[in-house]
């Protein structure tokens, strides 16, 4: 028997295979283009290699709210429909030479697959949930590499019976991280092209399905050839150790998982400081603002008088720091940044009798947002009524939540100027069910993995649950209320890790894009400088390209996030 692998003129004798693989990729598409136009990018996924296309079918599943009893039925329907399109796929990838897998142990095989893929890869998919509804970039930048993780021991998982007792050639784990990237450009083009160019491009990428396809069966068909050769050659020893059916898949994957656990562990105790520990309040010592016109260090304020309203000094700034922050912190960056200017900064667990912030820990800002938006306000307020001024408001991360919430809930306040950094962009996305009949699946997973993500964290089992069980009940409403406040200065720092988890669209002129990480742009100078010139009433600009660079990521992470039938507005137009 000739056991090398068939040329590449063999793929363009699989017709069959090229004309499923690409109509059903070009079908999806034409559908998505009229009842979900924001999720087409990942209808190429549909005939992906196994583990990418139950991510694909996952995502879909998570994404709608239904009952019970349409959850379980739309769950047995994608797995037998994902299995039948996997026997269907390597049947017609089958190289001409090799034996055939029996029909009913192909589709035994592709069953047990699906399900056992579908259990190990839920929980990311709960997760990508979770950032549709909390839209930033560190859970998105994990849990990709984590699915790939995953899907690499499976990547010839469900085309010939034996695929738990084996782990990938080479090529296999190679088609599977090519057709990856493959998909990610795909969704890149569908998303920046014309939405007529949706269902060619799903077509070119569904050819690409398919050559994947033919080369990932060909070599796991003559590895099995191979091995059947073997056991005729060497007899007993290798029928002995075959009999033995010992996971590697499996167990390879979970030790994957296993992996993953320990360097998220290792990453939270690297990261957080040992006087940074959950808990831990900060002794009423430290400065609480800089600046002229309050004290420096907690007490008494100066009479109101005393202040001298100065028309001519800057405006006051709140600081609000984002999720797992703490206070007060002596010599803070942006008050370095302002020299001249009064920086206050924002205490989550709100203001002492007199006045002065309250020093809090990390866990202290799990709070509900309506919470949130009501203490920014009294704070506010408070340098408003002690300074005769407006306040000028600067909040990184979950702050900018706290901002969302105020202009919704007070759309009076007396706030000139807001800027945002690392801003939540479109919180509240999707968003599951909080109670009555419909299911429960996908947001008592994400509370599963908040919890069990919460246990590896410095801040407990309880994690940030609190907060994205708030956003996922007002973030999108609060949202929209806050971009109504057309009166109001208003910047956007983004960092371009978080384009990850931006919409599909061109991003508005209040817009800019830095070269940095989600949260961090408290203590970035560039940023800083940014900052000052907007409050100063100076031009502001970014680098050049960051911005079409955002875009560009953002449109080929689409193709890995939770599917929406529109795209949000704001910041997208209608």
């Amino acid at each position: 028997m000739d056991n090398r692998p068939e040329p590449a003129a063999g793929f363009l004798a699989h017709r069959g295979l090229i004309a499923f693989a690409a109509a059903i990729a070009m079908a999806e598409a034409a559908l998505l283009s009229v009842i979900a136009p924001a999720a087409r990018a990942l209808a190429p996924q549909v005939t992906a290699l196994p583990p990418l296309a139950v991510f694909h079918d996952l995502r879909w599943l998570y994404s709608a709210q239904r009952s019970w009893l349409g959850f379980a039925g739309l769950l047995t329907a994608l797995v037998l429909a994902r299995s039948a399109v996997i026997v269907l796929l390597v049947r017609l990838a089958w190289p001409d030479r090799a034996t055939v897998p029996a029909p009913w142990a192909a589709v035994r095989c592709a069953i047990a697959f699906t399900l056992f893929a579908g259990l190990l890869i839920s929980p990311l998919v709960s997760l990508t949930l979770g950032v549709a509804i909390l839209p930033f970039s560190w859970p998105f930048l994990a849990s990709l590499p984590v699915m790939l993780l995953i899907a690499i021991p499976l990547s010839h998982g469900g085309l010939v019976s034996t695929w738990w007792r084996m782990l990938p050639p080479l090529s296999a784990v190679g088609w599977m991280l090519a057709d990856f990237v493959v998909l990610s450009a795909a969704a890149t083009a569908i998303g920046r092209l014309p939405a007529a160019a949706a269902v060619p491009v799903a077509g070119l990428a569904g050819l690409f399905n398919a050559r994947a396809w033919y080369g990932l069966t060909v070599t796991i068909a003559w590895a099995q050839d191979r091995s059947h050769a073997n056991a005729h050659r060497y007899g007993w020893w290798t029928n002995t150790w075959q009999a033995r059916r010992i996971p590697v898949a499996p167990l390879a994957t979970m030790a994957a998982i296993v992996v993953v656990t320990l360097i998220t562990r290792l990453a939270f105790l690297a990261s957080v400081p040992a006087s940074e520990t959950p808990g831990q309040d900060q002794a009423a010592g430290p400065p609480v603002a800089t600046g002229p016109g309050l004290p420096t260090r907690p007490g008494k304020v100066a009479p109101h008088g005393s202040s001298g309203h100065d028309a001519r000094r800057p405006p006051p700034v709140l600081e609000i720091p984002g999720f797992g922050s703490h206070c007060c912190t002596p010599s803070r960056a942006l008050a370095r940044a302002l020299p001249g200017t009064l920086v206050r900064q924002f205490s989550y667990r709100g203001l002492d009798a007199d006045g002065n912030p309250l020093p809090y820990g990390p866990p202290a800002s799990n709070l509900p947002l309506p919470v949130l938006g009501d203490r920014i306000a009294a704070q506010v307020r408070w340098l408003h009524t002690r300074t005769g001024q407006r306040v000028d408001v600067v909040a990184e991360s979950e702050g900018t939540l706290g901002v969302y919430a105020m202009l919704a809930r007070h759309p009076d306040v007396p706030v000139s100027t807001i800027v945002l950094l690392s801003p939540i962009v479109a919180p509240g996305r999707v968003s599951y069910p909080v109670g009555g009949g419909a299911a429960m699946v996908p947001g008592r997973e994400l509370q599963a993995v908040v919890w069990f993500v919460g246990g590896l964290s410095p801040f407990g089992t309880s994690g940030a649950q609190t907060l994205i069980s708030s956003v996922n009940q007002f973030g999108a409403r609060f949202a929209a209320a806050a971009a109504r406040q057309h009166r109001l200065r208003w910047l956007e720092l983004v960092p371009l890790a978080d384009a990850v988890t931006l919409p599909a669209c061109s991003l508005p002129s209040n817009v800019l894009v830095v070269a940095a990480m989600h949260g961090q742009l408290l203590g970035d100078p560039a940023a800083l400088r940014i900052v000052r010139r907007f409050l100063d009433h100076r031009p502001v600009k970014a680098s050049p390209g960051m911005r079409e660079t955002a875009e560009l990521v953002a449109a080929a992470a689409t193709a890995w996030r939770i599917p929406q039938a529109t795209a949000p507005s704001p910041p997208c137009a209608r």
